[in-house]
């Protein structure tokens, strides 16, 4: 049967800058979890639920109002590598958005709290560091076919908003927003950049444009890239595509691959937040390395410039509701056919 919309994330979106959380894996290590298997945080939506509901709750508790679900990592595939059969992995897929909810539920305050259903590169579940180059070798078809099943998996569940995140290729971008047509769930779209190219080497601004008259995608922008990256990518974004940003870089820290342990200081820093606001973006967060204090000083920064943004909220909202559910949504399997 179809899916229902859901409208209120992009009324939301449109009325103010929402927080988002900062890195799920940093914040289990911290708790004293083995990220080292292949499906990395998804590990535990099987053999730790309770410990990614205490993960999303210490971002909600920080000041986050949306949760990235720990779903990044979790495919078909790489349960299938783990013996997990089809039928199982479809319900772990799922689980990741209620494992969301139930945090959200669990805060009091009244403050309405929205889940973002993450959905990684292909590169990302072959766990070999394939999502910061992209370039796979394969057709727009294939990385259709890979991303399908737990797209219409992820949809099912019902989020707020599908999370097409860390993408490195403009090409892999193509087979996402082709899937996000008519599916019932509205979308972000971030890459994962170097300077002004993907990290496959398109130019930014060419990438964001594939975004611009998809009217799913209710934001675009980057994340799991260094702060500086961000902060000019922000206007680009918004310039490009007139679409409200995203914008969740990580710390700063560079990621030493031969001694597998991180390296340099951090840049992240809330004041950022004040550039990235006047620049366009309204949905605004951390990434690998940014845990709660981060979040939390982020989240003070936003409720101080709120007042700003908001007297830009009118025309937010008018670029906003064109890209909400145009179109009723196509019908699509059942999860997991």
């Amino acid at each position: 049967m179809p899916i229902s919309p859901p409208p209120d994330f992009a009324a939301a979106l449109a009325a103010a800058p929402l927080v988002l959380d900062g890195g799920m894996s940093n914040q289990l290590a911290a708790a004293g979890h083995d990220l080292s298997d292949e499906l990395w945080s998804a590990r535990l939506l099987a053999d730790d639920p309770e410990a990614v509901v205490a993960a999303h709750r210490a971002y909600f508790e920080a000041g986050a109002e949306v949760a990235i679900t720990a779903s990044y990592q979790a495919s078909f595939e790489g349960f299938a590598r783990r013996g997990v059969g089809h039928t199982e992995a479809a319900r772990l897929l799922a689980s990741s958005v209620e494992l969301a909810r139930e945090a959200a539920r669990a805060e009091p305050g009244g403050r309405r709290r929205w889940v973002a259903a993450s959905v990684g590169p292909y590169g990302a579940v072959l766990a070999d560091g394939s999502e910061y180059r992209g370039r796979y070798g394969l057709s727009t078809a294939e990385l259709v076919a890979f991303h399908r099943p737990r797209l219409e998996v992820l949809a099912a569940a019902r989020p707020d908003v599908l999370a097409l995140e860390t993408v490195p290729d403009a090409d892999e971008a193509r087979a996402l927003l082709e899937l996000v047509r008519g599916l019932g769930v509205p979308a972000w779209l971030s890459y994962s950049v170097a300077g002004d190219r993907t990290r496959a080497g398109q130019p930014l601004a060419e990438a964001f444009a594939l975004a611009a008259e998809v009217d799913e995608v209710l934001a675009v922008g980057v994340n799991c890239c260094t702060p500086q990256d961000a902060d000019r990518a922000v206007a680009l974004a918004a310039g490009v595509t007139g679409k409200p940003v995203v914008v969740y870089p990580n710390s700063g820290e560079e990621w030493d691959a031969d001694h597998r342990s991180w390296r340099g200081e951090p840049t992240f820093r809330s004041a950022r937040v004040g550039g990235w606001l006047a620049d366009g973006a309204r949905l605004v967060g951390g990434c690998c390395r940014v845990g709660p204090d981060g979040i939390a000083a982020l989240a003070a920064e936003v409720t101080v410039r709120r007042g700003v943004v908001s007297e830009r909220a009118d025309r937010s909202e008018r670029t906003v509701q064109r890209c909400v559910w145009a179109n009723a949504p196509a019908k699509r399997s059942e999860a997991g056919t």
